[in-house]
C-alpha cells in the first residue's frame, strides 16, 4: 500500500490532536525560552501548556546538556551556549537579517517608528530583528526573539494571510486555543483580517493586541510563493491610519527589494551547494 503524503496542513493539523512526545516537550521548552519575559518555572510551564513537574524534569535533561541554564540566584532560566552553537550553524546557512535590515533603517529613517522583522515557526511568529523608531511614544510590545500566534500581530497577520489556503485553515485550528490569552481576538477575527489582507496587499491589526497601538506589514515571498518573512511597523493606531496609504506603499516597496535579494541569495546558495558535491564527487 502506498504511503499517504504527509501535507504540511496535514502535520499542523495533527498537532493538535497527537498527544506529545518527550523530544516535542523539550522543543516547547526551548521556544518558550527564546522569549526574553519568560524564565521562571511557572512562566516556561503556562507558555508551553505543560505541567511544572513535566517542565522541571525535562529542563533538568536540558541543563545537563547545556541547553538551557539556570541563574543560581535569582532561579531564573535561559537559553545555553549549546543553542548559541546551534543557531550558529543554521545561520550560516540563511539568515535573512542582513538583507532585510537596510529596508528597517529606511522605514526608521522615513516614518520614525519601530519597523520589525519576523519569520515563521511553525504555528508561530518569530521576531528576529527590531529597528526602533525616534517618535516619543513607541510601541516597543516585541522584542527579538518573542514568539506569538500567526495573526497575533501585524507581521504574524501578513504570515498568516499568506499561506496556502490548506496550511492557513489547518493554523487556525491548531492556534485557536491558545488566542484565550488575547481576549479581542478569535480565529474568525483572524481569518477576515487575513482575506482583506490579501485583497488589499498589505496586513493591517489596530488596538486589538495592545490597546491604542497597532501596525501595518506586508510580507515578504519566496519563489514559490509562500511567505519566508514579513516586515512590519508598529505605531499608535492613529499614526497609522493617518498615514495608511504611504505606510503601506513604502512597506511594498521593500518587501520588493527584499524578494529580489532573498531570491538572488538563495540562487548563490544553490550554486555554491552544487560546486561542493561536484567537488566531493
Amino acid at each position: 500500500m502506498p504511503a499517504r503524503t504527509r501535507t504540511p496542513a496535514s502535520l499542523l493539523a495533527q498537532r493538535a490532536v497527537e498527544p506529545t512526545s518527550s523530544v516535542e516537550r523539550a522543543c516547547r521548552i526551548l521556544r518558550a525560552l527564546s522569549d526574553p519575559g519568560v524564565t521562571r518555572l511557572t512562566d516556561i510551564a503556562v507558555a508551553t501548556g505543560l505541567d511544572k513537574t513535566t517542565v522541571l524534569r525535562l529542563l533538568d535533561v536540558l541543563m545537563h546538556d547545556g541547553f538551557v541554564v539556570r541563574d543560581p540566584h535569582s532561579k531564573h532560566y535561559s537559553l545555553g551556549a549549546e543553542l548559541l552553537v546551534l543557531g550558529a550553524a543554521a545561520l550560516a546557512r540563511f539568515d535573512p537579517r542582513p538583507l532585510v535590515r537596510p529596508a528597517l533603517l529606511r522605514l526608521t529613517g522615513q516614518f520614525e517608528d519601530s519597523v520589525i522583522l519576523s519569520i515563521p515557526s511553525g504555528i508561530e511568529s518569530l521576531c528576529v530583528d527590531v529597528e526602533e523608531g525616534r517618535y516619543p511614544i513607541r510601541a516597543n510590545y516585541l522584542s527579538i526573539g518573542s514568539r506569538r500566534p500567526l495573526g497575533v500581530g501585524a507581521g504574524s497577520l501578513a504570515l498568516l494571510a499568506w499561506m496556502p489556503e490548506a496550511e492557513r485553515q489547518a493554523a487556525l485550528a491548531v492556534i485557536a486555543p491558545q488566542l484565550q490569552r488575547y481576549p479581542r481576538i478569535t480565529a474568525q477575527l483572524l481569518e477576515d483580517h487575513a482575506r482583506v489582507a490579501r485583497e488589499r496587499g498589505y496586513a493591517v491589526l489596530l488596538d486589538v493586541v495592545v490597546e491604542r497601538m497597532g501596525g501595518i506589514a506586508v510580507p515578504i515571498l519566496g519563489a514559490d510563493g509562500r511567505p519566508v518573512a514579513a516586515i512590519s511597523i508598529a505605531a499608535l493606531n492613529d499614526r497609522i491610519t493617518s498615514r495608511e496609504a504611504e505606510l503601506a506603499q513604502a512597506l511594498r516597496r521593500e518587501a520588493a527589494t527584499c524578494e529580489v535579494l532573498w531570491s538572488r541569495a538563495a540562487h548563490t546558495g544553490a550554486n555554491a551547494a552544487a560546486t561542493r558535491r561536484e567537488r566531493m564527487h
